[in-house]
């Protein structure tokens, strides 16, 4: 991905060391690789930042994996023949920053990307070394793309999920680009506006910036200071044989 000459600029001018973090993007488009994905083409924009700037980033569509549907961790423990989720559920766990991407129909997120959110909430109630929700020190933000209205829609379902298990997420986490409404030319496609738009490369650029600088902020810190939020110091009430896996 060529960056634009301003985001060039943001990247050589910039003092910042980011080259201790690791980021993740999960791009719950509906179409399994090699086929060309749109969300795919505004994803390197922000991956092509990140790696500018030293962050090692990985890139994979979870329609790829043979990832079994469900709330529990590893879903093979359920019923399911296979289930390679954990897989990727340790390289969530490994990363800095997540970012999830997805394309729009009839107006929400995919259906990958509802069971992603719904594996990522299976390991919502795992607690880290200070007895703090599993995914605390962790930042996120989505990406997405369409040609229909939705986007601001798929976004807030999006980051309040990842808020709710844990995630920080910094101010403006999102950037969309949509096409005209209806039948017509998607983000990568010949004539369609997509990778020139200046609305989307700006809130594309300031949405890579912000998680950087927080995963930044709270590595520096040591994570978010685990006071008043230890899962491990307060007696939740939970009760053993509740078939419900709502762990928080």
């Amino acid at each position: 991905m060529t960056l634009s000459d301003a985001q060039e600029k943001m990247c050589s001018e910039s003092s910042w060391d980011f080259s201790d973090l690791t980021a993740l993007f999960l791009n719950c488009t509906l179409k399994k690789s090699p086929e060309r994905s749109h969300t795919q083409g505004l994803i390197d924009i922000s991956t092509a930042i990140m790696e500018k700037n030293g962050i090692a980033t990985e890139c994979l569509r979870p329609v790829d994996h043979d990832i079994a549907t469900g709330v529990w961790p590893d879903m093979t423990q359920h019923g399911w023949d296979n289930d390679e989720w954990p897989a990727i559920a340790e390289k969530v766990m490994a990363a800095d920053i997540l970012v999830v991407g997805t394309s729009i129909w009839l107006g929400e997120k995919t259906s990958i990307c509802t069971q992603l959110i719904e594996r990522l909430y299976s390991s919502s109630g795992d607690l880290n070394a200070h007895g703090q929700y599993a995914y605390y020190g962790r930042v996120g933000g989505c990406l997405i793309t369409g040609n229909e209205d939705g986007a601001k829609h798929c976004a807030m379902n999006i980051l309040y999920s990842l808020q709710h298990i844990g995630y920080v997420i910094p101010p403006q986490a999102d950037a969309a680009w949509l096409g005209e409404a209806g039948p017509g030319p998607s983000y990568l496609d010949p004539g369609s506006g997509g990778p020139e738009n200046d609305f989307t490369n700006r809130n594309t650029t300031f949405m890579t910036w912000n998680l950087m600088h927080m995963a930044r902020m709270i590595k520096n810190a040591g994570g978010i200071p685990p006071h008043g939020n230890q899962r491990s110091q307060w007696d939740a009430g939970c009760r053993s044989d509740f078939p419900n896996p709502e762990h928080r």
